[in-house]
């Protein structure tokens, strides 16, 4: 299923991403550019990591941090990690992660 839909980044007081079961490495870099750019007009993003078994949510979650610490801004960011569980009925797995642009 393909949702598409329009907003402009200064409606939301927290722009909220996902990363999705079957997205490879190249999707975790383009959403790391992503979140850069976005804190830099926003204080922080979160981000919910999924996947098809209990360690895949953890695993991006780590690439995902390995990735945006190289960036020159990246030792700028603090991680809050969120509440995470299984969808009742389904193998899927998901962690919720905060992340904030230190002033």
């Amino acid at each position: 299923m393909r949702l598409e839909y329009g907003f402009r980044i200064d409606e939301v007081e927290v722009p909220r991403f996902s990363v999705e079961a079957v997205e490879g490495i190249g999707k975790l870099f383009t959403l790391a550019t992503l979140v850069l750019n976005v804190l830099d007009v926003k204080e922080k993003v979160e981000i919910v990591f999924h996947g098809l078994n209990p360690d895949d949510p953890e695993i991006k979650i780590n690439a995902f941090k390995e990735i945006v610490g190289t960036a020159s801004s990246g030792a700028q960011l603090r991680y809050e990690m969120g509440q995470g569980g299984q969808v009742p009925g389904s193998s899927s797995t998901f962690r919720w992660i905060t992340i904030l642009r230190e002033v």
